[in-house]
């Protein structure tokens, strides 16, 4: 699998609301940068991307302009990510124009994202 079919398939892991984690490095090295939180080593990033999953519904997420790079042993994307979701917690709907960039590391399985960062000019949630 290609950088560019995992990050297209992270897209789509999100919009069936699956298990994220499994995308990401094992790592204590690994971080990962949401609208709204940091989150360091991979045990940290799991735990954020459980409860994401399970606070959360409706996904949809659009890619507007990947860009990957790619060496034998790691690579990187960039995108413009149009995406939605519902907050289970207060029933409320929430849409963002956001900037997507990270990098990724070549493992016997496929890529792992080492590092990922999501943000937008409105602010926070």
């Amino acid at each position: 699998m290609s950088i560019e079919d995992t990050v297209r398939a992270y897209y789509d892991a999100l919009r069936r609301g699956e298990a994220l984690a499994p995308f990401f490095l094992e790592s204590p090295d690994v971080v990962k940068f949401g609208l709204s939180e940091r989150l360091h080593g991979y045990e940290a990033v799991a735990e954020g991307l459980r409860e994401q999953t399970e606070t959360t519904e409706g996904w949809t997420v659009e890619s507007g302009n990947l860009v990957v790079g790619e060496r034998p042993e790691c690579g990187w994307f960039s995108d413009d990510v149009s995406m939605a979701w519902t907050a289970l917690d207060r029933n409320v709907r929430f849409e963002f124009e956001t900037r997507w960039s990270g990098t990724l590391v070549r493992v016997e399985e496929g890529w792992r994202f080492a590092g990922m960062h999501v943000s937008t000019e409105q602010g926070g949630i």
